[in-house]
């Protein structure tokens, strides 16, 4: 396929507007109404979760499924990427470095091997501290009781790996506790940890819950980011804004892509509609989360390393030739 750049947005969103006027009939006028899914999401507190029920709701209207799909709550990617390969999970959110991590452990044509129906959003790593921490910079966090996330979720290798830039050894040189969103927000709360790392869209349920009862501040990464980047080339660079969280001012942090991640066997019709319904309704899918306003025709392809569906692929070639 071309890069993402050379696919026309006004003619992806034609073919999208066609999809959006047809509920019930998915690509190829195929009959869904049968299908039973089950989407592997996150934790309840995170963007995943709550862009998984209007996913569920959106995908019943426009596949005439008889019950919308079923929305699990999971420890996050890496159980995402566990479920999918197990069989009780049919669509699944993956950050993109765990999922090639997966994807480059399994050999090829490995039917457990994960494809991608779009790239979806960026998350963003939150640091986060209270206000009045003295800790301003990663490497701060020495000596200190830091929640790097359970070892099911996505950000637990980025916690780790970041912490590694920063010449802080996880194991050693903090006090890490492997503790999930909730559990985190809880525990920096009430003063049992110092810090906690998560990897989620802007904003996070979770953490705007958080700063609604506790000031709380993101930790700056500039001073890391070249080092990190330069080992693991799929992170990227941006900023969390001010408005974020009243935290006052903005912070570079790492970003990493979301993937929508299906088993190679999902046959290519519900695959090409499962997509279209996605972009017919971007504008729900936004008003559930504001991570939503970047999910765009443009960029949905650029899955890599992951492959797209090839029910996926069809879906954007077809657009792009519309």
């Amino acid at each position: 396929m071309e890069p993402a750049g050379r696919f026309d947005r006004r003619t992806v969103l034609r073919v999208l507007a066609a999809l959006a006027v047809l509920p019930g009939l998915g690509a190829c006028g195929s009959d869904f109404s049968g299908r039973r899914l089950s989407i592997a999401a996150g934790v309840a507190s995170g963007v995943y979760f709550r862009l998984a029920g209007t996913l569920a709701e959106v995908w019943r209207e426009h596949l005439g499924l008889a019950a919308a799909p079923t929305v699990l709550t999971t420890a996050g990617s890496v159980d995402n990427l566990d479920r999918l390969a197990g069989g009780t999970a049919d669509v699944v959110f993956s950050q993109v470095d765990t999922a090639a991590e997966r994807l480059a452990g399994l050999a090829p044509g490995d039917p457990r091997a994960p494809r991608a129906l779009a790239r979806i959003y960026d998350d963003a790593l939150h640091v986060v501290v209270r206000r009045d921490s003295p800790a301003r910079r990663v490497a701060d966090l020495r000596g200190r009781a830091v929640s790097i996330g359970p070892p099911t979720s996505g950000y637990y290798a980025a916690s780790r790996r970041l912490l590694e830039s920063a010449g802080v050894d996880p194991d050693r040189d903090v006090d890490a506790r492997q503790l999930g969103l909730s559990d985190s927000t809880a525990a920096l709360r009430d003063g049992t940890i110092e810090a906690f790392f998560w990897f989620g869209g802007v904003p996070t349920a979770g953490v705007s819950d958080l700063a609604a009862t506790t000031p709380i501040r993101l930790l700056d990464l500039t001073d890391v980011l070249e080092a990190v980047r330069a080992r693991y080339p799929v992170y990227s660079s941006g900023t969390v804004p001010a408005s974020a969280y009243d935290i006052g001012e903005p912070v570079a942090t790492l970003l990493v892509r979301n993937l929508l991640l299906v088993p190679a066997s999902l046959d290519d019709d519900l695959a090409g509609a499962l997509v279209g319904t996605i972009f017919a309704e971007q504008a729900r899918l936004a008003a559930t989360s504001p991570a939503a306003l970047t999910i765009d025709a443009r960029a949905a392809i650029g899955t890599q390393p992951v492959p797209l569906h090839p029910g996926a692929e069809r879906f954007y070639r077809d657009a792009k030739g519309a």
